[in-house]
């Protein structure tokens, strides 16, 4: 019997990683260039939000969230995008979104708005990683205080976390 347990134990370790979360974007390739048109305003962009799309969202989750953050600067990062509070069976969101679903917030990033802040390195200051996450969240969305450090962000969600899906992008000036 204890040699079928374990047996049943490792077949449901398998499927649980068959169907791990996915983040994908027809805007950005897996560590590819992002776009001009997702750049900021202040470094040429025209800050549209890109089109990210998710799927593998593991039962039980209660709500998600999303977090782009450059990790390139230290030591805390820098938040360009908060969304929390997304009902579970959402499943994407559209290039420049401009109305969340119902319930859904975005918190101030590190540029001060409660909106998407698309990439503006400092130039000269090489290239930075742009880590775009989704989580799958046991409860409900936690809440930030303008000007919670994007390690801060990402430890507190991390904790409540279920599953979650990363897609980088990178920009230079």
């Amino acid at each position: 019997m204890g040699r079928f347990l374990i047996a049943g134990l490792f077949v449901l370790g398998s499927i649980a990683q068959a169907v791990a979360m996915e983040l994908t974007s027809p805007d950005i390739a897996p560590n590819g260039t992002i776009a001009k048109e997702q750049v900021y305003t202040r470094c040429g962009g025209s800050n549209i939000s890109p089109a990210l799309a998710w799927k593998g969202v593991p039962a039980g989750t209660k709500s998600l969230a999303i977090t782009m953050i450059d990790v390139s600067v230290k030591p805390s990062g820098w938040s360009h995008w908060l969304v929390m509070g997304l009902p579970p069976g959402t499943t994407s969101l559209a290039k420049g979104v401009s109305a969340l679903p119902s319930g859904a917030t975005q918190p101030v990033t590190d540029f001060g708005d409660p909106k998407y802040g698309g990439p503006c390195p400092p130039k000269s200051s090489g290239k930075h990683s742009y880590r775009f996450t989704v989580w799958a969240l046991r409860g409900s969305a936690p809440s930030f205080a303008a000007g919670t450090s994007a390690l801060d962000i990402e430890t507190s969600l991390e904790r409540s976390a279920i599953a979650k899906a990363t897609l980088t992008g990178t920009y230079e000036q």
